[in-house]
């Protein structure tokens, strides 16, 4: 998939906030943790899984914002591997004709799968749509679909890390599963230690703590 250069998120300035330090193009396969200071609302509290991080830009997908839009026509066959909620998630705005879709399963799928898997963190596959659901039944489980993508030009992911509008975390896979999406940017806070773990009962309008 091409990625997109024009500006996907709206960086507010008002106050830094301390992140993790990561060394440039290390962010693949890692959770981007919008941070309240971010004034884009396609971005409000979202937690993004980078799927590609190089020098002409990078993708990732929010894995918290269910639909209600349900799989339909031959996507429909991919139904029963859904994790719950079995929705289609809002990946993003940019090609929001773009299905993508990610599931858990095998750190290496065998060779003769990859035309259909590719790894993109532990135990977390890009799934190809096109293929035969059957194939993969006993390969993947915990199938999520999203609609468009969340994209950055060459550099600019990094400056908004640099910025504070991002905060860079490991990844869990039971975080692009867990069945209570709208509550996962504060669970994957509270895990953290320190400061990290307070900002998840951070209110939403900091003007008002």
């Amino acid at each position: 998939m091409t990625i997109q250069p024009p500006s996907t998120s709206n960086v507010g300035r008002r106050r830094r906030w301390q992140t993790v330090a990561v060394p440039p193009l290390r962010t693949q396969g890692r959770l981007l943790l919008a941070t309240p200071q971010l004034a884009d609302p396609n971005f409000d509290r979202t937690v993004v899984l980078v799927l590609e991080h190089h020098d002409s830009g990078a993708l990732g997908v929010v894995i918290n914002r269910p639909s209600d839009e349900m799989l339909t026509g031959a996507l429909d066959r991919w139904q029963d591997l859904l994790a719950p909620p079995r929705t289609v998630f809002a990946g993003g705005p940019v090609e929001l004709e773009a299905m993508l879709a990610l599931a858990v399963g095998d750190t290496t799928p065998d060779e003769s799968l990859s035309e259909h898997l590719s790894q993109v963190a532990p135990a977390i596959l890009s799934v190809d749509l096109a293929s035969d659901p059957a194939l993969l039944a006993g390969v993947v489980s915990d199938l999520r679909v999203f609609r468009g993508y969340a994209g950055w030009g060459p550099t600019q992911l990094d400056d908004e890390i640099d910025e504070g509008a991002w905060l860079v975390l490991d990844a869990d896979p039971s975080d692009l599963t867990n069945p209570d999406p709208e509550r996962l940017w504060r669970s994957i806070l509270r895990r953290q230690s320190g400061r990290l773990a307070w900002l998840a009962n951070a209110p939403d309008d900091l003007s008002a703590n």
